[in-house]
């Protein structure tokens, strides 16, 4: 199994800060997610159950920094979203996004199912910060977003404190396994998001055949 490049380096490193400096780091990664996707919060979180597991940090700890700042991090753009969204679709470029139409199915479908899409995308990477956005764009309730996003994060938090305090004596393999873990739901992720998108391309097309056919009929 191939080592993970500079893991125990940096390992060495968090051990030798203070507690409260290692709780943020934990905390800014977890929350940085929601603003760029790229950034792998779980890999901060997997790292301070090392550090958990070594003596360094308490579990409970290592669990509530990334918790509260991932869900807080995803409220606080659900809540921009919810505020500015409709007027940002309102304009031109609003409206090359997503139209009108497109507007209100989505937001019917969040009022359906929007608590089990949210609870899902916090498991997905990407999908975890766009499902929250979204739905904030389709106006959903405050409480009906809160409810499946906090749920879900402290969830997928605890199974990764959980194993990475149990894996921990084997870190290499761990952050091997977690990448594994995430590429195979980077492509879960791809396949959703590729529905979405044909859903994207065939409600435009037809708005369009709607749009001729009530021309021709005038």
């Amino acid at each position: 199994m191939p080592e993970v490049p500079g893991v125990q380096a940096l390992l060495d490193f968090l051990l030798g800060i203070p507690e409260v400096v290692a709780y943020a780091l934990i905390a800014l990664g977890s929350a940085l997610e929601n603003i760029f996707p790229p950034i792998p919060s779980d890999t901060f979180v997997v790292l301070g159950a090392v550090l958990a597991d070594r003596g360094s940090l308490e579990p409970a700890g290592v669990l509530l920094a990334a918790w509260a700042a991932n869900t807080g991090g995803a409220l606080c753009i659900f809540g921009l979203a919810r505020r500015h969204g409709p007027a940002m679709f309102r304009t031109r470029w609003g409206r090359r996004l997503l139209r009108p139409h497109q507007l209100d199915r989505m937001s019917r479908f969040y009022e359906r199912h929007g608590l089990w899409a949210i609870f899902l995308s916090r498991c997905l990477p990407v999908l975890r910060v766009i499902v929250p956005t979204f739905a904030g764009f389709a106006s959903l309730g405050a409480v009906r977003a809160l409810v499946p996003l906090v749920t879900a994060s402290l969830l997928w938090n605890a199974l990764m404190v959980a194993g990475g305090i149990l894996a921990s004596r084997n870190v290499d393999r761990l952050f091997d396994l977690l990448g594994r873990v995430n590429a195979w739901l980077l492509v879960v992720a791809a396949i959703v998001l590729g529905v979405v998108l044909g859903w994207w391309i065939r409600s435009r097309r037809e708005e369009r055949e709607e749009r001729e056919e009530r021309e021709e009929e005038e």
